[in-house]
């Protein structure tokens, strides 16, 4: 993109934090007694570069203490980098923390035009926008009452208003859209799909790889203060996975190599073991040759395949008939008790749905070295027609520790066959029943009525 298109550029950014062993040192240090260091230095954040143009929606992911939030804060001004530069192009509004700029003394309609003033908005702008505000923050009366009255729920309901209905032209967002009831985050998401339709920079953190495989449509990959990576959301989060089970190589302190998509695939690739998984994508065209594995293997995935409801071997499933995940599974050391698992997501990375045997409580047993297990999930197909990716994994508790033996990400390219698609993910399978009533006036009203 042209360089005139970029609404936030974030070069070689630190932010670093002293931390001190008790308070006295900071005042020791503060009057520069012996002119002794007493702190420890923190990297919040270590070089961070980013460039996110406009009209993109872009995420950031990373485990807690990733500097997420930091990066957010350097953005929108309310922190200054210790080191580097950011330089944003455009109106900015930033969901970070709900009502941080409230008076809890003023009523609602008070802090409105509070708000609106110090984000840089004149009475008679404010005056036009108020309205919009009070319909979508939907709390009735009490916005003429102060808001230290207000319940948390309410409270939430006017911030996330007044702050989304600005008409920014770049919206900032840190795990906001999950505040107040249900109808309210089904109304904050809709408004959030109205900026993204409107072209809007979208910045967005938040912990629900859904809402971030959904939305963005690059994502960048932070681990303790450093960018790990960037590119699709669906390659980045995958990567996250591996990075919240310690499986993932950090890089080097010196390592200017960021991931991308074309790196993590040859990685994964590369360090592919298991002749047995190579011969059987070499005959079947529906296994991912480049798919994502990783794991201790203690307990190693040997085979998989799909069957359909006459026991065939197949990657066709038609909608509405049985089919069975099979997966063999070879133990190289004592596993006190395996947890199975499969997951099924479409093309875009969303997880639609997946179970284990631990949840199901199928196999709750303890495996011992040289055993090899046949397992199968058997279930009816209800996924809407189209093309999904299926995941297999091994793992299990080892003590407290959550362990992964062998996973295998998008292990199985899956087609379902299907004449007849519903709303969303997967078919209801409602069945419909129309009966004619008699009203009074004798006229025939249809009504219907789902049973």
């Amino acid at each position: 993109m042209e360089k005139n298109n970029v609404a936030i550029s974030v070069k070689g950014v630190e932010k670093i934090y002293k931390l001190y062993d008790k308070p006295s040192d900071r005042v020791k240090e503060a009057f520069g007694f012996r002119k002794k260091q007493r702190h420890q230095k923190h990297y919040a954040l270590k070089g961070v570069d980013m460039e996110i143009h406009q009209g993109e929606c872009v995420g950031i992911i990373g485990t807690n203490g990733s500097g997420k939030s930091t990066i957010l804060k350097i953005i929108t001004g309310v922190l200054n980098p210790s080191a580097g530069e950011v330089s944003v192009n455009g109106r900015i509004s930033a969901l970070l923390e709900l009502g941080a700029g409230f008076n809890m003394e003023y009523n609602g309609i008070e802090n409105i035009y509070l708000n609106g003033t110090m984000m840089g908005f004149s009475e008679k702008e404010i005056d036009e926008k108020v309205q919009d505000i009070l319909d979508f923050a939907d709390i009735g009366e009490y916005v003429y009452q102060p808001c230290k009255t207000y319940s948390s729920g309410m409270f939430v309901r006017l911030a996330f208003a007044v702050a989304i209905n600005i008409e920014p032209e770049i919206l900032i967002v840190d795990e906001a859209l999950s505040v107040g009831d249900v109808f309210f985050q089904a109304k904050c998401y809709h408004k959030f799909e109205e900026f993204k339709q409107m072209g809007k920079t979208i910045v967005f953190v938040s912990h629900d790889l859904s809402s971030i495989s959904k939305y963005c449509d690059r994502v960048i990959l932070l681990n303790k203060g450093k960018k790990l990576g960037e590119g699709s959301a669906k390659e980045m989060i995958d990567t996250y996975k591996r990075v919240l089970v310690g499986q993932y190589e950090i890089p080097d302190e010196d390592d200017e190599n960021l991931l991308d998509d074309a790196d993590i695939r040859e990685k994964a690739s590369a360090k592919k073991s298991g002749e047995a998984l190579k011969a059987a994508g070499a005959r079947n065209e529906a296994l991912n040759p480049d798919l994502l594995e990783y794991g201790s293997k203690k307990a190693e995935v040997l085979e998989y395949y799909l069957t359909d409801s006459h026991g065939t071997k197949t990657t066709a499933i038609i909608k509405g008939q049985e089919y069975t995940i099979h997966m063999k599974v070879e133990f190289k050391e004592n596993c006190p008790a395996p947890i199975f698992a499969y997951t099924i997501k479409n093309i875009k990375g969303t997880e639609i749905t997946g179970t284990n045997t631990m949840v199901e409580k199928a196999f709750l047993d303890a495996v011992k070295a040289g055993e090899t297990k046949e397992i199968s999930f058997k279930q009816r197909m209800n996924l809407q027609g189209g093309e999904y990716l299926l995941s297999l994994g091994v793992t299990g508790y080892e003590g407290d520790d959550f362990t992964v033996y062998h996973r295998l990400y998008d292990a199985l390219n899956m087609t379902v066959i299907s004449d007849k698609d519903t709303v969303g993910f997967y078919d209801p399978e409602s069945k419909i029943t129309v009966k004619n009533v008699k009203t009074d006036k004798n006229e025939k009203v249809v009504k219907f009525s789902v049973s």
